[in-house]
């Protein structure tokens, strides 16, 4: 068989003489090494750019999903007003404002200027609504713009009533085109509707220049009256009663968006496309002055209106873009190669191996170079996209690394973050200590925190408690140890355990009240079932008595005798009929403020003179129905306890309250008179108050009192609708209320006139 040639050998440069071929050689290394340096420098400013632009493209979706998270929370707090309303917009304005205050929408909701109710008035009420709002203390108050329309509305209530906002009282918000057509799409659709471009009513006369005033819009949802159908347009229409609205300044409304990184971007926010001021409803400060790289528009449908939100990247955003690494890679690269070039030139005799040593070298510069980036790469990915904080300290220490995370959560920029003392992380009463073990720990690298997550407080930048767990690893220098740490937020954690353990506190004070409730109700039915039959006895005997009595007077005494034995035990049975609910009532309407009045001085004999007695009347309690002389004696047995409880010295106080239940174990939701007698004297133990309401029970001396007071109390409360209550602590008195259900009757009455 033929043989096959042999493998072609390399071709060999002969090996460099004299003359220039040692600085030539030396100068094509030179700029084979420069190449590559450039692209070297070239990539990494290509992978500075792109994570410039991976951080824009991440801030804009960011901006533009906050924009439009924050209008839809918006639209829930007005969806949670309209549930309040309950159909109707007929509110007293006392109940709006603690509304307000209690939903803190003044801290929580930035950019809201206020929450408030307009109200539809037909022409032929217009007159009567404006008197009747006089009359409740606004003496100027006018549906404005004047002029006649076919319906009326006005904004009746508004959160915060005061400053700028009183100027939109009794404003006509459908008499103005651009909100007109935001309340009838609500109206006509059931849903939350966003206005154009306004100017806010509360900017009133802007004395600081055009520029001062701010764009505004607002936001409409219909209330529809209550048990009427909603189902189509027309029937939508017909049902309107009004809309809850809150406006928004623009500016205010942007102010803080975006959280540590709000300087990143330079926004615009447009009514519809961008047509020049017409629409343009917020500009950031710098828009105009900065022209950016980069650009990115979106769109987003807030309350049915469409917004043009075009971004720019800032100037700080395009300053934060990587010069160092590439600077470096450069420098590095340029010194390497005039090296390499020196080395190639004073080993120019031996050829060979100079130039497999520039060619390992270089290839070295290239691996070692791409090693460093791809590691570093890698890690900064893991770590800035990690769901905690993480955060490395030296063994002196001091913070060395921090990420994204740590920022959201401590406020510290990492900029701002690296080469401060890790204490400044910790509550000012742990860092003494913190500081001392720390110091034993860099000297030998022992730790009771290692490995395992652990549980303790941090601190913010501005000073706020954060319950954490902390997860610390070692890191070894040459200093000494130092640590990382991944740190989790546990806050939500926390709220959930003690919002779950005040439910689960709740329900089994709840299962408390209701055993009690059982257990009353049972003892209730067999008192009942006792006292009647007994009650029907002492009938018998006292007719018999009265039969013996006109028959025969020679033991008239003994008689006389047995029929005071026979109203005692009338009495007796009286009482535990009213504990039994079974007791005959005669309800009638009662003020409960007038009867009071009556009783005054049957009171005053009743506590004594050493006893202060103050009686608290709201200025228009209602009306319930109840028996009279009942509610008079139970005040009169409940001002005797309060006494006795005193020993004959202290203050009683009479208090009545017009309030609402609404979540209740043992009342039926609706509206209420309580009748609170609180005293001064020494109180009651928990495990008395449980038994308090039991017939018979009595912490009394012998011979001061039956123990049925309370039962009384507690069965004529119960039998009228309502039901009874005790607080008490030991040392720190008593008090006892009474729920009567109010009595709609004459509240209906009086609306009607």
């Amino acid at each position: 068989m033929p043989q096959s040639p042999p493998p072609a050998q390399p071709s060999r440069l002969p090996l460099p003489g004299g003359g220039n071929a040692p600085l030539l050689l030396a100068m094509l290394v030179f700029l084979v090494t420069s190449l590559v340096t450039f692209s070297a420098w070239t990539s990494a400013r290509l992978t500075a750019e792109a994570q410039l632009l991976r951080t824009f493209d991440y801030r804009t979706r960011d901006m533009v999903f906050s924009i439009g998270r924050r209008m839809a929370v918006y639209e829930q707090v007005l969806r949670g007003a309209r549930g309040y309303l309950r159909g109707s917009v007929e509110l007293d304005r006392s109940a709006w404002a603690e509304y307000y205050g209690l939903q803190r929408l003044d801290q929580s909701f930035p950019g809201m200027e206020a929450l408030g109710i307009a109200t539809i008035i037909p022409p032929a009420r217009l007159a009567a609504h404006q008197a009747a709002i006089r009359r409740q203390g606004h003496p100027d108050y006018a549906v404005h713009p004047d002029g006649p329309r076919n319906m009326y509305t006005s904004i009746t209530h508004i959160e915060p009533f005061g400053g700028r906002n009183l100027r939109a009282f009794g404003f006509d918000m459908y008499s103005e085109p651009v909100r007109r057509a935001a309340m009838e799409r609500a109206r006509d659709s059931g849903l939350a509707a966003l206005s154009g471009k306004v100017v806010l009513v509360q900017e009133g006369v802007n004395h600081a220049g055009a520029g001062a005033t701010q764009a505004g819009t607002l936001m409409y949802l219909p209330v529809y009256r209550a048990g009427q159908l909603a189902g189509t347009v027309e029937q939508r229409r017909k049902a309107i009663v009004g809309w809850v609205y809150a406006p928004f300044r623009m500016h205010d409304l942007m102010r803080g968006l975006g959280g540590a990184h709000s300087t990143d971007l330079d926004i615009e926010i447009h009514d519809g496309e961008p047509a020049g001021g017409a629409t343009l409803l917020y500009r950031s400060p710098n828009a105009s002055a900065h022209k950016g790289r980069l650009r990115a528009s979106a769109q987003i449908v807030p309350g049915g209106r469409t917004w043009t939100i075009t971004m720019r990247s800032s100037a700080a955003l395009e300053d934060s873009l990587d010069t160092t690494r590439p600077r470096l890679v450069a420098l590095t690269g340029i010194g390497l190669s005039f090296l390499l070039s020196l080395v190639v030139w004073l080993l120019a005799s031996e050829r060979r191996r100079a130039l497999q040593l520039a060619q390992g070298m270089t290839l070295e510069l290239r691996q070692s170079h791409d090693q460093v980036a791809s590691e570093q790469k890698r890690i900064q990915v893991i770590l800035e996209n990690a769901p905690d904080a993480f955060v490395a300290v030296d063994a002196a220490g001091r913070i060395t690394d921090w990420n994204a995370q740590a920022s959201r959560l401590f406020g510290w920029s990492a900029a701002q973050a690296i080469g401060r003392d890790v204490r400044e992380l910790l509550p000012e009463d742990r860092r003494a200590a913190f500081g001392a073990g720390f110091e034993d720990y860099a000297r030998g690298g022992d730790c009771a925190m290692l490995g395992a997550p652990t549980e303790l407080l941090v601190v913010d930048r501005e000073g706020r408690r954060i319950p954490a767990e902390v997860t610390v690893a070692q890191l070894t220098t040459a200093e000494g140890f130092g640590a990382t740490a991944f740190v989790r937020d546990i806050r939500q954690r926390k709220e959930a355990e003690a919002r779950e353990q005040q439910r689960q506190q709740g329900l089994d004070e709840a299962r408390q009240a209701l055993a009690r409730a059982q257990k009353l109700e049972a003892v209730g039915k067999l008192t009942g079932g006792v006292a009647h039959d007994f009650n029907n006895i002492l009938h018998i005997i006292s007719a018999n008595v009265q039969l013996i009595l006109r028959a025969d007077s020679s033991h008239r005494k003994r008689l006389l005798s047995i029929l005071d034995a026979v109203e005692r035990g009338s009495k007796l049975a009286g009482q535990l009929l009213a504990f039994a609910r079974r007791q005959p009532l005669h309800p009638l309407e009662v003020q409960v403020d007038q009867l009071l009045e009556r009783m005054d001085s049957l009171v005053l004999r009743a506590a004594g003179d050493q006893i202060t007695l103050e009686k608290r009347v709201p200025p228009e309690p209602w009306p319930v129905l109840v028996d009279p002389n009942q509610l008079e004696n139970v005040l009169l047995n409940l001002v005797i306890n309060a006494r006795d409880a005193m020993e004959g010295n202290g203050r009683i106080v009479l208090e009545l309250s017009n309030v609402h239940v609404e979540n209740d174990a043992l009342l039926a939701p609706g509206d209420y008179v309580t009748v609170a007698v609180a005293d001064t004297g020494h109180g009651m133990p928990q495990d008395v108050i449980e038994r308090a309401f039991e017939p018979f029970f009595t912490t009394k001396p012998e011979g001061k009192g039956t123990g049925l007071g309370l039962s009384m109390a507690h069965g004529f409360a119960r039998q009228s609708g309502g039901d009874i209550r005790l607080s008490s602590q030991p040392g720190k008195g008593t008090t006892v209320t009474i729920y009567l259900p109010r009595h709609m009757a004459a509240a209906q009455v009086a609306a009607t006139h």
